[in-house]
């Protein structure tokens, strides 16, 4: 039996890349697309928030002396690109799904609405939403938490390459320690770099826990969705 009815899965835009720096590699995709189907199959609501670093990683040099406004909606629009190429993949998984973005693009996918997103994923249709939160100087670990809290999530899953929370970069310090569950607080004070600040003050203030766990290792989607002790819990 799944623990959560309602969750939200936050992945990196560089997940989608695959070994490759910069793109869509398709293997990996239709690897994640698969395991996500896999927890749908079972009844759990998915919403999902899939960043853009795979393509605006690739420009940021040249973006550097951009303007940020105008910068911040090009890495919006990375955010679309990925959200099709999911939804592509979910749908050949067996799984209906709905994009939904925060900007308006009629032909392309349906403008974010709380109340049918909610309907959606009554129907059981995966959502993904796109274009963060159609504001600069928002980040799309922050787009997750306000949709989160909106369609009223049990839970918002970050998707990382390391296995949960940890008191200094473990890819850089093999002494790194990992934590099964911290405080919110605890990650504001020691400025742990889990998810922007804004996104863990707006769960602490609104009592929605995180999870945090490796997504590289098979399954653990579906044992995050079951409530199995994985990662690090930050509530």
């Amino acid at each position: 039996m799944p623990k959560y009815q309602r969750i939200v899965l936050k992945v990196s835009g560089e997940v989608l890349a695959g070994g490759a720096s910069f793109g869509i590699d398709p293997q990996r995709v239709k690897a994640l697309a698969e395991e996500v189907a896999e927890v749908a199959k079972t009844g759990v609501q998915i919403g999902m928030v899939v960043g853009g670093g795979n393509f605006f990683r690739g420009v940021a040099a040249a973006a550097r002396n951009m303007d940020r406004v105008s910068a911040d909606h090009m890495g919006m629009l990375a955010t679309v690109i990925n959200a099709l190429a999911l939804q592509d993949a979910l749908e050949k998984a067996g799984v209906r799904t709905r994009v939904m973005t925060a900007i308006e693009m009629h032909q392309v996918a349906e403008p974010y609405i709380r109340r049918r997103a909610i309907r959606h994923l009554e129907k059981g249709r995966i959502v993904i939403f796109a274009a963060g939160t159609s504001n600069p100087y928002f980040s799309t670990d922050t787009a997750a938490t306000l949709r989160a809290l909106e369609i009223k999530a049990d839970v918002i899953a970050k998707a990382t390459r390391v296995e949960g929370v940890y008191d200094k970069d473990p890819m850089i310090h093999a002494d790194a320690v990992l934590y099964p569950q911290i405080a919110y607080l605890e990650v504001l004070a020691k400025a742990l770099k889990v998810m922007d600040a804004s996104a863990v003050a707006m769960c602490r203030d609104n009592q929605l826990p995180i999870i945090v766990f490796n997504l590289n290792t098979f399954g653990n989607i579906m044992r995050m969705a079951m409530g199995e002790p994985i990662g690090t819990v930050i509530n």
